[in-house]
């Protein structure tokens, strides 16, 4: 099980990062403000799930 969690870290991790990017580049370029509300929200949604996925790894490597 926390082999399973210590393969979704870096997956999720990576996942964060690559929308905050993205959203960086939207920014530069000058893109739509949709676009970078939408990708603000996914960042969210993706920085919740990897806190989850690393405090769930936290749990079951203390077990």
């Amino acid at each position: 099980m926390e082999s399973t969690f210590q393969f979704l870290v870096p997956i999720a991790l990576a996942a964060v990062v690559v929308v905050l990017l993205l959203g960086l580049w939207n920014m530069v370029r000058g893109g739509s403000a949709n676009t970078s509300q939408t990708l603000m929200r996914w960042r969210v949604i993706l920085q919740f799930v990897a806190i989850c996925i690393v405090m769930a790894t936290i749990y079951f490597m203390g077990r």
